[in-house]
């Protein structure tokens, strides 16, 4: 027990410097989004199911833990109705996403330079939720239900963007990201004797401004 007490007495001693070291920055987003629809299938054809472009607001917390490398925890809230789409037929139904992922980064620029260029790559999860009040009589119900629902999936988020500073402590901060998650298929529920295909891709682009504090 004094061993292990004093082994971590040292460790923490030791990680502290490197803890002081890092900067932090708190940023806050807004920005469109659309998506890469999936397609359901049956015997008569097809039909593209996803979601409708709309707004997206973000919150970040970020840290540069070394010069060209750093992480990311977001929140976002996406906004977009369920939609289902073949030969000039839709239906929809309101519905909204909440999505919360740790992306880590790596940057072109070192942590002094004004324009900081940089990709994204990392994980975590999309609420998906229906809040719209289903239609008595859906068009393309041979296809998928459009169901008041709520679900959750695996995410996996992909980009990249800009930080720019304008002094000290503020910036401007310009981002993409690509969210992949498996198809929702208790929000938009295949017919039977339909068949889906593919994931869904929500393209999200946003700007806003970020705090910064912390050692440079």
């Amino acid at each position: 027990m004094y061993f292990t007490r004093n082994f971590l007495l040292v460790s923490l001693l030791a990680c502290s410097p490197l803890c002081w070291a890092q900067s932090w920055s708190v940023s806050g987003e807004g920005g469109f989004g659309f998506y890469r629809d999936a397609t359901i299938d049956n015997s008569t054809g097809s039909a593209k199911a996803g979601f409708g472009p709309r707004i997206a607001l973000s919150g970040a917390l970020s840290q540069d833990f070394l010069e060209h490398f750093g992480g990311e925890l977001r929140y976002a809230f996406l906004d977009g109705d369920t939609e289902l789409k073949s030969g000039g037929v839709e239906s929809n139904l309101d519905a909204a996403s909440h999505v919360v992922h740790y992306d880590f980064l790596a940057y072109a620029t070192g942590r002094q330079a004004r324009l900081r260029p940089f990709v994204a790559l990392g994980g975590g999860i999309k609420y998906y939720t229906a809040t719209g009040n289903e239609q008595p009589f859906q068009p393309l119900t041979d296809f998928a239900f459009l169901d008041h629902a709520n679900q959750v999936e695996g995410l996996i988020s992909v980009g990249g963007g800009v930080r720019y500073s304008l002094t000290q402590h503020w910036g401007l901060k310009f981002d993409f990201r690509d969210y992949l998650t498996p198809f929702p298929n208790k929000i938009i529920t295949p017919a039977p004797g339909a068949n889906q295909h593919g994931w869904l891709n929500d393209f999200v682009f946003m700007a806003g401004v970020e705090w910064k504090f912390g050692p440079k």
